[in-house]
Order: structure tokens, then C-alpha cells, then sequence
């Protein structure tokens, strides 16, 4: 039988305690030789592993993908999340050894080398003043200013909320990576003018910035694994009285339970925040945020596209990126 085609790029052996459903292994290939135009390039992974009743069984899966000398076409099929997933990883591993400034600074580098490569080898000539992005890693600047504001980078945070990001990071999978640290956001208050189903409800998501929230509105922002409902001071007594039940906030913990109404506001907002609970797997603890009050100011640490003290806004991030290329390119 003729040989495959095919480069294999390593053969590794590793022997883990424990792995359950909920574990996630990050591996990163380095392969010096070059790459033959046409050929396909093949990944195996074998899990050996015994089951809580004492089978062994082992789980193989197999991936082949077409080799490239043209830096376009790797760009034109990047995976944002996955890339994504491995620059939240790296952070992960380098805090405890590593300055915060210094993992920060590493990550922001890594974005900037990759948007400089795509700009150096991949895009048209244009205006130098022009912040080319490459279609498949436009939102690459976004999520890494989130992740370097996230709750592990951040100077303020305290030391048992890094521990626990830290050690949630590593076994992190790729659909809950980026709602990590960019969680998604939606407005509450309108969803009884609007005739869209969950999954069109969900996907009306709103940028994480402190512009889009109104005194009167009330906003979901869920990470995959707790959601926060912030509430404006100006939001109407009746609203409250649909979802919540009360005509007022006041007595209310913070830790909420969200029951279910007869009305049609508490009814959609039940079905969307079970619909989220189905998509990420986890039951999405409810945690009532009020403006005014710390547990609003918790809310907005995570507008990430914002001005901080300790950060950058996301047009500010922008500015930072190019400039950072037409540096290297000049």
C-alpha cells in the first residue's frame, strides 16, 4: 500500500490523574521543515482511559488538514475562538510565574505580531493610517484588550478570584473561552415588544460598554458560568412588578432566584435564561446588580470597551495596535 501523504508532526505520550467530560487539553505543534503545496497534514489523538465502572476503552480521533505555503489562505481559515483559546490558555500558565504586567504586555504583543504579519505579507497596498484586519480575526483586538482587563490580569482583583480564574482557565473548552472574558449581553426591558424566539433574542447581543445601558433598562450578561441582572434607578415600578414580583428593589438579595409570572416579560425572560442554561451546560447562578450600589459597580467592571483607570477603551486599544504596526513595518 502506497504511503499517505502526509506530515507527522509529533508523537507525544501523557498520562493524566483524572479526565472527565468537563476537561479540556490545549497542545501547540511547532514544525520547522517545510510544507508541501497540496499535501495534507494528519493529527491523531488517542485516549486511553477507565470508566467509573472499571472498563478500559480508548477513545481515538482523527483530523487531516491541507498543507499551505500562503500565508492569505492560513488567515483566510483561521478559528478565531480556537486562536483565542490558546492566547487565554498561555496568559493562564504564565500568571503564576510571571509579573501581570508582563503577561499582559505578552498577549498585547501577540496580537500586534499576528495583525502585523497579515498587514506585512497578506494585505493590498492602502493608506498606512488604515488598521487592516484580516475578515476571520476582526474581533482578535477586542478579545484580547477583554482578556487582558479580565478578572486574572487585572491589578485590582483579588488574589482568590485569580486563583480560581486561573485554575477554571486550564480546563476551559473552546465555547466557553471567549464568554470568559467578553460575556454576552442583552436587554431585558423590550423583550415584550419584540416577537423573535430565544435564539433570535440571544443573538441580539449588545457591545460591552456603559453606552448602552439606560437608566431605565434592565441588562443580562452572562459568562457560561454565572449571569448578573443589572438594573437601572429609573426603571418603572411595573416592570420590576412583572419580573421580579415587586414594585421596588429594595430587601431584594443580591443572590436571585428568578421565578416565573403570568405575564409575558417574565415569560420570555425564563425561557431565554433556560435556553442559555441549555446552551452552556451549567445552571447560570442569577446575581442582582443595582446601579448605585457595589453590586452595580461589579456590573460595569465588566464593560470592557470602556476607559478605566487601569486600561484602555477599545477605540483607544485600536489606536494602540496600529500604531504598534506601522512601527514595525516602518
Amino acid at each position: 500500500m502506497d504511503k499517505p501523504l502526509s506530515l507527522l508532526l509529533a508523537r507525544t505520550f501523557a498520562s493524566y490523574d483524572k479526565i472527565d467530560s468537563d476537561k479540556t487539553i490545549m497542545v501547540t505543534f511547532k514544525h520547522d521543515d517545510k510544507f508541501q503545496e497540496g499535501s495534507e497534514c494528519a493529527f491523531q489523538c488517542a485516549l486511553l482511559y477507565t470508566t467509573v465502572y472499571g472498563q478500559r476503552r480508548i477513545r481515538v480521533i482523527n483530523l487531516s488538514l491541507p498543507c499551505t505555503n500562503m500565508l492569505s489562505n492560513l488567515f483566510r481559515s483561521a478559528d478565531l475562538d480556537t486562536q483565542f483559546t490558546s492566547f487565554l490558555k498561555q496568559a493562564a500558565n504564565s500568571i503564576p510565574i510571571t509579573p501581570l504586567s508582563q503577561v499582559r504586555e505578552q498577549i498585547t504583543n501577540l496580537c500586534i505580531n499576528i495583525l502585523h504579519s497579515y498587514r506585512k505579507f497578506c494585505a493590498s497596498v492602502s493608506s498606512s493610517g488604515q488598521l487592516i484586519l484580516p475578515e476571520a480575526l476582526k474581533l482578535l483586538p477586542l478579545y484580547t484588550l477583554a482578556l487582558i482587563k479580565s478578572i486574572g490580569l487585572r491589578n485590582d482583583g483579588r488574589l482568590d478570584d485569580r486563583s480560581y480564574w486561573v485554575s477554571h482557565v486550564a480546563s476551559l473548552s473552546i465555547l466557553l473561552a471567549v464568554p470568559l472574558v467578553y460575556p454576552r449581553m442583552i436587554s431585558l426591558h423590550d423583550f415584550t415588544s419584540k416577537e423573535d424566539d430565544d435564539i433570535s433574542l440571544l443573538s441580539a447581543t449588545l457591545p460591552l460598554s456603559s453606552e448602552h445601558l439606560n437608566d431605565d433598562g434592565i441588562y443580562l450578561l452572562e459568562n457560561g458560568e454565572d449571569g448578573l441582572i443589572y438594573v437601572g434607578n429609573m426603571v418603572s415600578p411595573d416592570t420590576l412588578q412583572h419580573l421580579f414580583g415587586v414594585s421596588s428593589l429594595d430587601g431584594v438579595p443580591n443572590q436571585l432566584v428568578l421565578q416565573q409570572f403570568d405575564n409575558d416579560l417574565s415569560q420570555k425572560v425564563n425561557e431565554v435564561v433556560n435556553e442559555i442554561r441549555r446552551q452552556r451546560c451549567s445552571y447560570l447562578r442569577l446575581r442582582l446588580c443595582r446601579k448605585g450600589d457595589p453590586s452595580g459597580m461589579f456590573f460595569l467592571s465588566y464593560m470592557v470597551e470602556d476607559k478605566t483607570p487601569g486600561g484602555l477603551s477599545y477605540v483607544e486599544f485600536l489606536v494602540h495596535v496600529h500604531r504598534q504596526i506601522q512601527t514595525k513595518i516602518a
